[in-house]
């Protein structure tokens, strides 16, 4: 399947040595393309979060690799690695927790300092260009396997016809299409699996309330924004077979970090006995890690809670602390879904294939 078929939202566009990318901030009011001609533009864009979505942030650091690699074409091979690498560097550097960034450039270094490019065999920015572009095509096609096996072990475990429930935006803006959680959700709705979504609005960027919401809307599927302090009491009211979520980084042990509220909503899942279902590519897991709490966790500016769009609402001098993620511990999760396979259980087995 090619990226030309996608029926649903596309945020990465590459395009003539350009990244395009839709502006997630100014969703869902404006569709504004910020276009990245230099990896400083991609550098800021992943940071002031343009661009965000673990999968999506990896897609965008290859290809500002890519753009790199061309801004120094006629800097000798060897020279132009030593370059690249402190490219790669402030890339990894602009959202440290999000490890399919670190997996994607891992993937651009291995073919940066592969032999045909040592041997100079072969033209380096193209085998660059065309890396990137294969991380992009292979993250939209595992979102299509995640959302079939999503849905089929739905079908088998959770009661036919209710609601599903989720955090944050893990659809075709957080990915390079369809989605993760949200690619399940699509699947299972169209299978009749689930009936509708309650959406947690996923304070304080508002995920929820702007851009899971309006991806819904496109894909016509019935949805209902709630503030995610109402989460717990719906899921008491028994509207809710499932609860799907994305996740930025998975350790060994299976333990999972994702947005700010994944661990209350685990907490309250597992306590009115409805399943809680991770979805999220291979390129997720950090095997390097034995379980969550060796996962950095990204504190931003208080403003982000203090403040919206430019207006004060909390006292003068009123300070904030700002948790982007939280980590829910594996007991909490009853199944990890990949492109590669499902884990059920994952506090019983760890990650494992």
């Amino acid at each position: 399947m090619t990226m030309t078929e996608i029926s649903s939202v596309r945020a990465i566009v590459w395009q003539s040595h350009c990244l395009k990318l839709l502006d997630q901030r100014r969703l869902p009011r404006e569709q504004i393309w910020f276009e990245c001609q230099t990896t400083t533009h991609v550098v800021d864009a992943i940071r002031s979060m343009v661009v965000r979505g673990a999968p999506a942030i990896g897609i965008a650091a290859a290809y500002g690799v890519v753009l790199a690699a061309y801004a120094h074409r006629d800097q000798p091979v060897a020279q132009a690695q030593i370059l690249l690498v402190n490219v790669m560097d402030q890339l990894a550097e602009a959202r440290p927790t999000a490890v399919n960034l670190m997996w994607a450039l891992a993937q651009m270094r291995e073919v940066l300092f592969s032999e045909n490019i040592l041997n100079a065999s072969v033209d380096w920015i193209c085998q660059l260009e065309q890396k990137a572009k294969a991380i992009h095509q292979a993250d939209y096609d595992d979102n299509f396997r995640m959302a079939e096996l999503g849905a089929q072990w739905l079908a088998a475990h959770v009661p036919q016809g209710k609601k599903a429930l989720t955090h944050c935006n893990t659809g075709a803006l957080a990915t390079a299409g369809y989605g993760t959680a949200l690619g399940v959700i699509r699947t299972a709705f169209q299978k009749n699996i689930i009936s509708g979504v309650y959406v947690d609005e996923t304070r304080p960027w508002l995920q929820g309330t702007r851009l899971t919401a309006w991806e819904l809307q496109q894909e016509k599927i019935p949805f209902e924004v709630i503030v995610d302090s109402a989460a717990a009491s719906i899921l008491r009211q028994g509207q809710v077979s499932c609860v799907l979520v994305g996740a930025d980084r998975i350790a060994k042990n299976g333990d999972v970090v994702n947005k700010i509220g994944t661990y209350a909503l685990a907490i309250a899942a597992r306590y009115h006995q409805i399943k809680l279902m991770v979805v999220a590519p291979t390129s997720t897991l950090d095997l390097t890690l034995n379980s969550g709490v060796e996962i950095p966790i990204e504190t931003r500016e208080g403003s982000e809670i203090l403040a919206w769009r430019g207006e004060w609402l909390a006292p003068e001098y009123a300070q904030a602390y700002n948790p982007v993620f939280d980590m829910t511990p594996a007991e909490l999760i009853d199944v990890i879904v990949t492109e590669r396979g499902v884990i059920e259980n994952p506090a019983a087995q760890g990650i494992c294939f």
